[in-house]
């Protein structure tokens, strides 16, 4: 399951930087998560990096973007494959 930010976000700026698949950027009002870059850090960590740095725990599991982790590392894989390619 891809994860997502809430409105309660502060705009720290730590959860960027900690993010291996550049899946967030900042938004209109605060940081956002990419669905289709999220991998919740499979094939990088044991957990999301931006869950453990942020200070505030406002990232989530996105209900809206549910992926098994098996999908999880199948889209690893395939990100890490255009990565190599480029």
């Amino acid at each position: 399951m891809s994860l997502k930010i809430l409105d309660t976000c502060v705009n720290c700026d730590v959860c960027e930087p900690a993010c291996p698949n550049k899946a967030i950027s900042l938004g209109e009002e605060f940081y956002v998560i990419d669905p289709a870059l999220c991998t919740e850090c499979v094939g990088h960590h044991d957990e999301p990096q931006c869950v453990v740095v942020c200070p505030v725990e406002c990232i989530i599991s996105d209900p809206e973007h549910a992926e098994s982790i098996e999908q999880l590392e199948l889209k690893y894989h395939h990100l890490m494959a255009k990565e190599s390619v480029a």
